[in-house]
C-alpha cells in the first residue's frame, strides 16, 4: 500500500492521457495531428512552459461534453488512489474551454459526476478549484468568476496558472478580492518561472493561502523566513521542475534545502500526463534521486494533509494525518 497523501497541485486537463485523448476524439468526431499515441508521446517533450502550453491547450479540443469531463476526471481519480492520493483538491481551466464554446456548466457538471462520487468509487475525498489563465486579461477572469457563481457550492477557491513570466499577480488583484468576498479560497502559481517578487506580490495583493510551485523563493531570504513563519505551504512539482527545465535534474532539486530552511513544502504532480508521472511517481523519484529517508517523505506526507483545505472538516484532517503516522514502510 502506497505511502497516505493529498495532491494539492494537480490541473485535470494535464491528466488527459494520449489513450484518453484519442478515444475522446473518435468520439466526438476530432481529427488530432498525430498518427497515433506514440506519435503524442513524442510530442510530450518541452523546451519550456510555453511550448508544452501550446499543445496543452491543442489537445484540450477533444474535450466537449459533461461525459468528456466525467471520464477525464475519473481516470485520474484511479490512477491517483492506486498511488496513494487520498485528497485530491483539483485545478480546472474554464477560459480555456468557453473560448471554444463550452459551458461553464458543462466543465463544472462533468467533473462533479466523477468528484461528487470519488469517496464511494476511488477512496479518494476531492475539493474544485477554478483557475484563472494569467495571459488573459483581468476582465476575462472577472467574467469568469461571474459565470462561476451559479456553481459555488461545488467550487472551494481560485488559482492562477499558465504562462507566468510578464504576467503579474497584482494584474489579478480586483477578481481576487471578488473570490474573497465569494468565500473562496485562494492560491496562485509564482515563483515558477517568475521571480521571486511574483511570490511576494501573490501574498501581498492577492491574498493567497498557498503558493503553487514557490521555488525560487530561495533567491530571497527575507521572503523565506516570511514564508516560514506564516506557514505558507508550496506545492512542489518536481517531475515538472525537470520537464519544464526549472530545474536541472531531479538529483539537483531544491526540496532538501527548502525542508532544512523550514519551508511547509508538498509534493504534487501538476501535469502527469505530460511529465512523466503521478503523485506517486513523484515521490519515488525523489526518494531515489535525492536518497529522502522515510521520515523526510512522511514529513512531505504529512505537510499535504496540512496544507489542505480541510477547515470545513478537522476530523477527517485528523484521521489522514493518523493514516500517515501509522504507515509503516
Amino acid at each position: 500500500m502506497p505511502l497516505p497523501k493529498a495532491e494539492l497541485h494537480l490541473h485535470i486537463e494535464g491528466t488527459l492521457e494520449p489513450e484518453l485523448a484519442f478515444e475522446l476524439a473518435a468520439r466526438n468526431g476530432v481529427t488530432l495531428p498525430y498518427a497515433d499515441t506514440d506519435a503524442l508521446r513524442e510530442a510530450y517533450r518541452f523546451e519550456d512552459l510555453q511550448s508544452f502550453l501550446d499543445l496543452y491547450y491543442e489537445l484540450m479540443a477533444v474535450l466537449r461534453t459533461e461525459q468528456d469531463f466525467a471520464d477525464l476526471a475519473n481516470a485520474y481519480l484511479a490512477r491517483a488512489a492506486a498511488q496513494g492520493v487520498r485528497h485530491a483538491e483539483i485545478f480546472f481551466d474554464p477560459q480555456a474551454h468557453l473560448a471554444r464554446g463550452v459551458s461553464m456548466g458543462t466543465v463544472v457538471e462533468g467533473l462533479w459526476r466523477a468528484l461528487g462520487a470519488s469517496e464511494a468509487a476511488h477512496g479518494v475525498s476531492t475539493k474544485l478549484i477554478m483557475c484563472f489563465l494569467r495571459d488573459e486579461s483581468a476582465e476575462s477572469a472577472l467574467a469568469t468568476l461571474e459565470a462561476a457563481e451559479p456553481y459555488l457550492d461545488r467550487i472551494t477557491g481560485v488559482g492562477l496558472d499558465s504562462a507566468e513570466v510578464g504576467h503579474p499577480p497584482a494584474k489579478f488583484r480586483e477578481v481576487y478580492e471578488a473570490a474573497a468576498a465569494l468565500g473562496l479560497r485562494r492560491v496562485a502559481h509564482a515563483g515558477e518561472e517568475g521571480p521571486p517578487e511574483y511570490i511576494t506580490e501573490a501574498l501581498d495583493v492577492l491574498g493567497v493561502e498557498r503558493v503553487d510551485h514557490g521555488l525560487r523563493c530561495l533567491e530571497d531570504s527575507a521572503l523565506v523566513e516570511r514564508l516560514v513563519r506564516d506557514r505558507v505551504p508550496l506545492t512542489l512539482c518536481p517531475l515538472s521542475n525537470v520537464r519544464l527545465r526549472a530545474v536541472d535534474s531531479l538529483a539537483g532539486h531544491p526540496l532538501p534545502a527548502m525542508l532544512d530552511a523550514g519551508l511547509l513544502c508538498t509534493v504534487n504532480s501538476d501535469d502527469p500526463a505530460y511529465f512523466g508521472g503521478y503523485a506517486g511517481d513523484n515521490f519515488d523519484a525523489l526518494r531515489s534521486a535525492l536518497g529522502l529517508d522515510e521520515e523526510r517523505l512522511r514529513e512531505l506526507a504529512r505537510n499535504s494533509f496540512l496544507a489542505s483545505f480541510l477547515e470545513d472538516d478537522e476530523e477527517r484532517r485528523a484521521r489522514y494525518l493518523a493514516e500517515v503516522a501509522a504507515y509503516r514502510f
